[in-house]
């Protein structure tokens, strides 16, 4: 997600109320999460008791109890509690049990149980919870037990990096004081015991994968001119941490007026942008990263920095297993790729099904590594499928790129007509967006920019969208994108000289977006395995000429003459998180006679035979096809008979016998040799995907004028 300021909310552990309004009698505890936590505001609940942490058993526990602790950890409120120890078995007392909460105690010490220590359970049965991250405005951490203050995590509202007056305009930040919120007010950390691993935490948490030495005279002397008012705790990181809030507490600072922190000043930290964040006018960056080919990779994600991690081994990439996968190994991929710490770590195919080889599982990482493939791995990867292939998310710079666009107009935040902030005489003005040559391609940039997912759909009129009028003018044209940029202004566009005929009002560019999209693969096996030669008729083919499916030459072919057909069988997945559904709507569906179904795609496959240079030897263009769901791993929804809704739904496969008509290249007019078999699947990226690098399969094939033979075949780019 980018931060439109550099301004991050810490969820932390905190008290939701002092202890003086609690009832005589109630115990006093302290609370955290912990564990095996693949998200920041996650983990198994341990509590803090008479001088000893424990845990909570699962048993008689609901969301009651599970919203008391959130709101006592300061969230707003709890998502979801898990039983049998979800986060790992805790160590030492197992301090509650039988829990019963009626939803309007202050603290989990109120709610009735067997009492302190009175259970008959195992850590197997440790309880876990997920808080809604978002936390209580204003709320402050008061600190129960003065002795054990250094067990305890960073506990406070929010953390910023406020730059020195120079570097403001700067984008992204990168330098200056850090400061904390407590208890409303913002407060600065003595550096007397600050660490070179309080840095990198700071640096991960803003999206920076390293952090860098900085002028210390400058910011002495600034030091001295301002009016200091630090926070009463040090900080204690390993450097591990995915932020602040899962560092440790430090010494407790004695407040002194001017005298405190007199040995040192407030916390300075200074971070290194990874390449696609470094500042072009900065000098250096650029050579502090050397372009090499990546052995990790991010697949399937919608924003910058999210997406299904995928290795490269020996010459072909696969994914990691998510078995025993977490938040350390998380975020050495994330650095690796020039991001932060990671935000979250994801199991069970949650940003899709890769395919190919499983090539790492139980990847164990101290943290410190380079490289994923500098962590210990187990190699042998029986037992995992792609349903258990590990994704991340990681933390990104805020770079305000979501201030400088906007969608107007539509029925709700996801949809509408693009609008841009562009200077026009020497101001920042509003405008629209040419939607000549507008696709899903430029839609797909316009929903990453404002972090609002995929995209759904590009419209070239948005007529019904009413915008602001102030905006109608068109302020950028030409747009071309492909598909990776972070920003609309990366793309290709005609910069000051905007030429649009239609002009923009109701024919300005729109999108709409989603937060899941489909994923279609080929699958190269049954490519491989099926392809071979035969001789037809012409007399038998005429509604495969009728359909442009043989080469040109067939038009003038007598019906007794023959056309050599390259057939081959293909299956196509859908590996998303979405049904792959025809753009155009039901009623505009062509209807093939020959065939007797309808075709709800114009172009759905390009089938080719390349020369090794490139070149087209014979089209086996595809035009269309009727889509429908061939096998299932559950229930069918899609079926072309009796102008049936047309798709492929989210773990199904469509399968194109090699014995139905156009599942062929015509090679009729083919010399023998050496050839590239070449399937593209949404060649013209009518339907949004969330990976069209996967849309591409290549053979090599060798044609010796009777047989031919196709191997080697592969998804996607090779190394």
């Amino acid at each position: 997600e980018l931060w439109p300021t550099m301004l991050l909310c810490v969820w932390a552990p905190c008290q939701a109320q002092s202890d003086t309004e609690l009832p005589p009698g109630t115990p006093i505890i302290q609370l955290r999460l912990a564990g095996d936590k693949r998200k920041h505001y996650e983990g198994r609940v341990e509590v803090y008791y008479n001088g000893e942490w424990g845990t909570v058993c699962d048993d008689d526990f609901s969301i009651h109890a599970a919203n008391i602790l959130c709101r006592e950890l300061g969230f707003v409120e709890a998502v979801s509690w898990s039983p049998s120890s979800k986060y790992g078995k805790g160590e030492g007392r197992i301090w509650l049990d039988n829990v019963h909460c009626s939803g309007r105690e202050r603290t989990l010490a109120q709610c009735k149980s067997n009492g302190f220590g009175v259970s008959d359970c195992k850590h197997s049965e440790d309880v876990g919870v997920v808080c809604n991250q978002r936390r209580i405005p204003g709320f402050k951490f008061i600190s129960s037990f003065t002795n054990s203050v250094e067990s305890l995590n960073v506990q406070i509202e929010e953390v910023r990096i406020r730059a020195i007056y120079s570097q403001r305009k700067r984008v992204p930040i990168t330098e200056g004081y850090l400061e904390v919120k407590d208890g409303g007010k913002w407060r600065q950390i003595c550096d007397e015991e600050w660490t070179e691993m309080n840095n990198r935490v700071i640096c991960g948490m803003y999206g920076f994968p390293g952090e860098k030495g900085y002028n210390t005279k400058v910011y002495k002397l600034l030091a001295k001119r301002r009016k200091k008012n630090y926070w009463d705790f040090g900080v204690n990181c390993t450097g591990n941490e995915a932020s602040l809030h899962g560092c440790k507490l430090g010494h407790k600072v004695e407040l002194k007026g001017n005298a405190t922190c007199e040995k040192g000043m407030p916390v300075v930290v200074s971070c290194v942008p990874g390449r696609a964040f470094a500042p072009s006018y900065t000098q250096g960056f650029s050579k502090a990263y050397r372009v090499e080919q990546p052995l990790v990779r991010l697949r399937g994600g919608a924003n910058t920095g999210d997406g299904r991690v995928e290795v490269l081994k020996n010459g072909e990439w696969g994914t990691v297993c998510d078995d025993s996968w977490n938040l350390k190994a998380a975020s050495v991929v994330c650095r690796e790729l020039g991001f932060g710490s990671a935000k979250e770590a994801l199991a069970g195919g949650r940003l899709g099904q890769g395919m190919g080889p499983v090539h790492m599982n139980e990847v164990e990482c101290s943290g410190f590594e380079k490289s994923l493939t500098e962590c210990y791995f187990n190699r042998d990867a029986l037992g995992c499928s792609h349903e258990e292939d590990a994704a991340v998310r990681c933390n990104v710079p805020a770079m305000g790129f979501q201030n400088k666009l906007r969608l107007s107009g539509g029925r709700n935040p996801f949809e509408g007509r693009v609008e841009v902030l562009a200077e026009k005489n020497d101001s920042l003005v509003w405008g629209t967006v040419c939607s000549d040559s507008w696709g899903t391609m430029e839609a797909t940039v316009v929903c990453r920019q404002l972090g609002l997912g995929f995209a759904s759909n590009a419209f070239q009129e948005t007529w019904y969208w009413p915008g602001d009028v102030r905006a109608d003018d068109v302020v950028m044209s030409g747009v071309r994108c492909s598909g990776t940029e972070m920003t609309l202004a990366q793309c290709l566009h005609h910069g000051k000289h905007l030429h649009c005929p239609r002009g923009g009002g109701r024919f300005a560019a729109g999108v709409s977006c989603s937060e899941s999209a489909p994923d279609l693969v080929l699958n190269a096996q049954v490519v491989e395995h099926t392809t071979y030669l035969e001789d037809r008729p012409m007399y038998i083919l005429q509604c495969a000429n009728e359909e442009h499916c043989l080469s040109s030459s067939a038009a003038t072919a007598t019906p007794s003459s023959y056309r050599r057909l390259m057939r081959f069988s293909s299956q196509i997945h859908n590996n998303g998180q979405s049904d792959f559904r025809p753009r155009a709507a039901h009623n505009s569906w062509v209807w093939h006679d020959c065939h007797r179904h309808y075709h709800s795609m114009e172009v759905f496959t390009h089938y080719d035979l390349l020369s090794l240079n490139g070149t087209k030897v014979a089209e086996g263009h595809k035009a269309s096809f009727c889509l429908e769901d061939t096998q299932c791993e559950e229930g069918k929804e899609y079926e072309c008979a009796n102008f049936g809704q047309q798709g492929i739904t989210v773990g199904c496969w469509d399968t194109y016998r090699h014995d139905i008509d156009c599942q062929w290249i015509d090679v009729t007019d083919v010399v023998p040799g050496d050839y590239i078999f070449q399937v593209v699947i949404n060649p013209n990226y009518e339907v949004a995907e969330s990976d069209y690098t996967n849309n591409i399969m290549k053979c090599r094939c060798r044609y010796d004028g009777h047989l031919i033979w196709t191997y080697n075949c592969h998804i996607g780019e090779r190394r």
